[in-house]
């Protein structure tokens, strides 16, 4: 990096401490600990196959927790490029300076209205349309959080190092469990036991193209629930019905591009990764979807999957829209009635 990429990256880096500072408390102490694990290994650059020394992230983890306790009240900067001041929020803008850097910024809210930074490598830009996709490599600057793809307004961000070290992160889970599930086989596919580097480069690879379908996805999602979604969003913070909104509109762009994809494709690592990593709502509000994985597993047939896509593309719509109705009645009011709307609509 040269020195005005250091420059920038130290300030992202500010507010992505501000921000975790702030809303870190927000996890259960398990799901704390292995993020501040993945983040320390990224900080420090470890290798993936590298030893941690508890010792070492210990005290780490002190010293991260006494900076959040002295910076939590500060609030968010904005960003100098090029000597001229721009709002951290303008991802846009932010992104004309950096890119000929080969460079990419996003700045924008994540679950809890948490705030969501980073820059990284500018691998690949592309245009859909009215939408911009980027797929970043190195990061030089990031959260706690760091999800692997993000849609923020219109810009959709696919980052492979998130990817890279979100898969590590799964295979070392499979090393405690030994038991098996969608993930081990998944990472059956791969040769993790010989070839650790290469299995993972092989699987990043291939989950890259998942991720893209799923942002493609929420891309298709955004045009069928309008503006009025994400503000209905931000009017549900910290609740029961921002998860099931967050699940039911995951479940739209799933079933518009993601799991259609994945079975023309019918690879068999990348569907059983895919259900893998469904969320807990999401199983809880669709039961029927990993009812009809166990089916393609017994009978190696992908009917049931197919015609579990066609019913639910409109029953998540029909929920989405009935949803809004709600918001639009009853506004800061909504989540009980949201919750109870899906509650008494599981498919």
């Amino acid at each position: 990096m040269n020195t005005q990429t250091i420059t920038v990256a130290q300030q992202i880096q500010n507010n992505c401490h501000i921000s975790d500072a702030q809303y870190a408390g927000n996890y259960t102490l398990c799901i704390y600990l292995l993020k501040m694990r993945e983040f320390y290994r990224w900080e420090k650059q470890l290798p993936f196959t590298h030893k941690i020394d508890n010792t070492n992230i210990g005290e780490w983890l002190t010293q991260r927790e006494g900076l959040w306790d002295e910076i939590d009240e500060q609030p968010l900067q904005n960003l100098s490029i090029a000597q001229q001041p721009l709002d951290c929020f303008e991802s846009t803008e932010i992104n004309r300076q950096l890119e000929k850097e080969k460079l990419v910024y996003s700045g924008g809210y994540g679950l809890y209205g948490k705030p969501v930074f980073f820059i990284g490598e500018l691998l690949h830009k592309e245009v859909h349309g009215d939408y911009t996709l980027y797929i970043s490599g190195k990061e030089f600057a990031r959260d706690l959080a760091a999800p692997p793809g993000m849609m923020q307004d219109k810009t959709v961000y696919i980052r492979r190092e998130s990817l890279r070290r979100f898969i590590w992160e799964k295979f070392e889970e499979s090393l405690w469990h030994k038991q098996e599930n969608p993930l081990s086989r998944a990472l059956a596919c791969y040769d993790f036991k010989n070839q650790p580097e290469a299995a993972l480069e092989k699987m990043t690879d291939n989950e890259v193209d998942t991720v893209l379908q799923h942002e493609l996805g929420e891309i298709a999602a955004g045009k069928i629930l309008g503006e009025s979604w994400a503000d209905m969003i931000a009017h549900l913070p910290h609740s029961q019905a921002e998860i099931m909104a967050r699940a039911v509109r995951d479940n739209i762009a799933d079933m518009t591009s993601t799991l259609p994809k994945l079975l023309d494709k019918n690879e068999a690592a990348q569907i059983h990764f895919y259900f893998a990593n469904l969320s807990s709502m999401r199983k809880m509000i669709f039961p029927s979807l990993p009812e009809a994985y166990k089916e393609w597993l017994e009978k190696k047939n992908t009917r049931k999957l197919k015609s579990v896509i066609k019913l639910a593309s409109e029953h998540w719509i029909n929920m989405a829209e009935q949803m809004l109705d709600i918001y639009k009645l009853h506004g800061k009011n909504s989540q009980r009635k949201i919750e109870t709307l899906i509650n008494n609509n599981y498919l």
